[in-house]
């Protein structure tokens, strides 16, 4: 819904958007802060990015590293 809303602003507003969808105006004004400000994003998805240079070990390795080595 988020990327649906990022398309239709050049033709409407977002309070007129979030009225025809399921969703609160207030979350998605917080959804497109969260992705202009890294520390204001959860914890979970900070410690998922982080983890994610950890991971592209076994990319560079053919895809042959087991779980405990990655």
């Amino acid at each position: 819904m988020k990327t649906f809303i990022d398309v239709h602003l050049d033709a409407y507003e977002v309070e007129p958007i979030c009225r025809v969808l399921p969703i609160a105006p207030s979350r998605y004004h917080e959804h497109v802060t969260r992705r202009r400000d890294a520390p204001r994003r959860p914890a979970r998805e900070r410690r998922d990015a982080d983890l994610c240079a950890d991971i592209r070990v076994f990319e560079a390795n053919f895809g042959v590293y087991g779980v405990r080595k990655v």
